[in-house]
């Protein structure tokens, strides 16, 4: 049978908690940092205290005619000093000696003259894992006179023992420190990062159920650091997120009530289409003068319909991909248009003979369409199509037209925004744009001026 795991609290699964243990780590680590050449400090100071304690001890036999004491004074002296011997070279030449007993086997010379950082701290280590006692000789320079040489012999053991303790402390005083910063940090990071995270999660979370509530909007706190910044562009996103799916829900219901009454406005207006026809052939000539407007008005009715229709109905456009010969479709578009049927206009195709693309066929028609279209509406007489093959196909749309209003350019690929003329509805260059990135291809404005304006559609080969 599987023990299950036992469940942590929430706040030990957060960022908060790694942030703990990780400052935890990180104040441990440099204390060790810390510790080393502190210990070896220590180490030598210890040393230092006993050449010192021996100078203290071996000043009794000055005190003599004959630089003799007895035998109790002198192991007196030596117990004092937790040494064996002690030798004393000053600098008049006069050498004294205490401790004239033989002293134990000396394993280790000390010169506390000559010791540098890393050395020391090489030393207090090995002293801290040495398992057995070992007698050393300590040389050093008098801390009373510093022309005086003490030379001790003395036992390692008390010296480790001191050095654990020692060790024991900063340890203690280590664990102290790294928990109190710990504390601090965690109880900094709770009130200034993870607490308004959370104000964040909780908004995107109650937004993502109901994006159409407003109450359930970021409020930013006004904060000038990096969090306020974050909560202000998540306030900004989803105040624009909110207008997006406004938009898209009214397009939707739009695509809804037009698919209804599509059809039977399509009725009604092709009975005005034959009641417009009859009107052509009326013995007024008024009547007869203005049936074309009147046709011209309807056709471009039942286009509005359509395209609204396409564009709000459909889902993304799926493609069926096939090889066929670029040039021959241009020409059909041009054929096609009927702006041109309006009024005298040139469709000039520059496409190279045996170009070929991989595409659908019907979809790039409308594309082409759309972009022929667009240009004559919008006063041009004349439109070339060029056509080369670099990365991909790159398909160029000119025309001599007056150019684009500067408030079209800004929303040229926007639906029922981005017309340029005069009720226009601006979807000829949004189903455009659609269609070309499902084909993986892009459609972007070139150049709008005065001459003209030239667009580039940049397809996969």
């Amino acid at each position: 049978m599987n023990e299950r795991a036992p469940l942590l609290p929430p706040w030990m699964k957060g960022l908060s908690a790694r942030l703990l243990l990780l400052t935890i780590a990180f104040v441990m680590l440099a204390e060790v940092l810390i510790y080393a050449p502190s210990i070896a400090r220590f180490r030598q100071a210890y040393l230092e205290e006993r050449i010192a304690a021996g100078h203290l001890a071996i000043l009794a036999l000055q005190a003599t005619p004959n630089y003799m004491v007895s035998e109790e004074l002198e192991r007196e002296l030596l117990d004092s000093a937790k040494v064996y011997l002690i030798a004393l070279r000053r600098p008049d030449g006069v050498k004294l000696r205490l401790g004239m007993a033989p002293a134990p086997a000396i394993a280790l010379h000390i010169d506390l003259r000559q010791q540098e950082l890393l050395p020391l701290i090489g030393d207090a280590f090995a002293t801290l894992n040495q398992g057995s006692n070992r007698v050393l000789r300590v040389v050093g320079v008098s801390p009373r006179h510093p022309q005086a040489i003490v030379e001790v012999v003395m036992d390692e053991a008390p010296m480790r023992t001191a050095m654990l303790d020692y060790s024991q402390r900063i340890l203690a005083l280590s664990i102290v420190i790294s928990l109190t910063t710990a504390a601090m940090v965690f109880l900094s990071l709770q009130w200034l990062i993870v607490r308004p995270i959370r104000r964040m999660i909780a908004s995107m979370t109650a937004f993502r159920d109901d994006p159409a509530d407003a109450s359930r909007l970021m409020l930013p706190s006004g904060s000038a650091d990096e969090i306020g910044a974050a909560q202000r562009e998540l306030a900004r996103m989803q105040q624009a997120l909110r207008a997006a799916l406004h938009q898209k829900t009214r397009l939707a219901a739009l695509g809804t009530a037009v698919t209804k009454i599509n059809h039977d406005l399509r009725n009604m207006l092709a009975t005005a289409r034959l009641v417009s026809d009859r009107l052509t052939a009326s013995d007024d000539p008024q009547v007869r003068g203005s049936a074309p407007r009147l046709v011209a008005a309807l056709d471009r009715a039942v286009a509005l319909c359509t395209d609204v229709l396409h564009f709000a109905g459909e889902g993304p456009p799926a493609t069926q991909r096939r090889p066929f010969e670029l040039r021959a479709l241009v020409e059909e578009v041009g054929d096609a248009l009927p702006a041109r049927a309006e009024r005298e206009t040139e469709w000039i195709v520059e496409v190279p003979a045996g170009l070929s693309l991989e595409a659908d066929r019907e979809q790039i028609f409308r594309l082409l369409a759309n972009l022929g279209q667009n240009a004559f509406q919008a006063g041009a007489t004349r439109v070339a199509v060029t056509a080369r093959r670099d990365v991909g196909v790159v398909i160029e749309v000119a025309d001599n037209g007056p150019g684009l209003p500067p408030r079209a350019r800004d929303r040229l690929f926007q639906p029922f925004s981005g017309s340029a003329r005069p009720g226009g509805t601006g979807l000829g260059l949004a189903i455009a744009q659609e269609l070309a990135a499902a084909h993986g291809g892009a459609i972007a404005l070139v150049r709008s001026e005065a001459g003209g304006t030239v667009f580039r559609l940049t397809l996969p080969s």
